[in-house]
């Protein structure tokens, strides 16, 4: 079984990503992890409800993932991605990494070259990129 280890916050429930874990299951079974780095948005925050609406959406795709039939489990980590993979990473092992970011130009993980720095990881990273993520404040 292929283990995928997703990374993703608000682009975790768009189609995008969804149809990217359908496509791994076409190549036979696969289990996923779902990391959520509760990153901070630009404005007034407080930790708990950017950790509240992670969890939202982290509870919304374990859900879909579960009618569709796939074994899925996910965490809230630590807001960057790179520092949240490596937490896994030192108590999970898997095959391959999916990160999904915004577009170019609205993602600080892309401007801060995470994809990239995953990389340094050693493992197959796959990066997809939302098209229809609203706005956040």
């Amino acid at each position: 079984m292929k283990r995928i280890l997703v990374v993703a916050n608000h682009t975790l429930c768009e189609q995008h990503l969804l149809d990217e874990l359908y496509h791994r299951r076409g190549d036979g079974p696969v289990q996923v992890h779902i990391v959520v780095p509760a990153s901070h948005p630009l404005g007034t925050w407080s930790e708990g409800s950017v950790r509240a609406d992670a969890r939202g959406r982290l509870d919304d795709i374990l859900d879909t993932l579960a009618v569709a039939g796939m074994v899925a489990t996910g965490e809230i980590s630590d807001a960057s991605p790179y520092t949240a993979v490596g937490d896994v990473l030192r108590h999970r092992v898997v095959d391959e990494i999916v990160i999904s970011t915004l577009p170019s130009g609205r993602s600080r993980w892309l401007a801060q070259g995470t994809v990239r720095r995953l990389a340094r990881y050693g493992l197959p990273v796959a990066h997809v990129v939302a098209d229809q993520v609203e706005a956040m404040a």
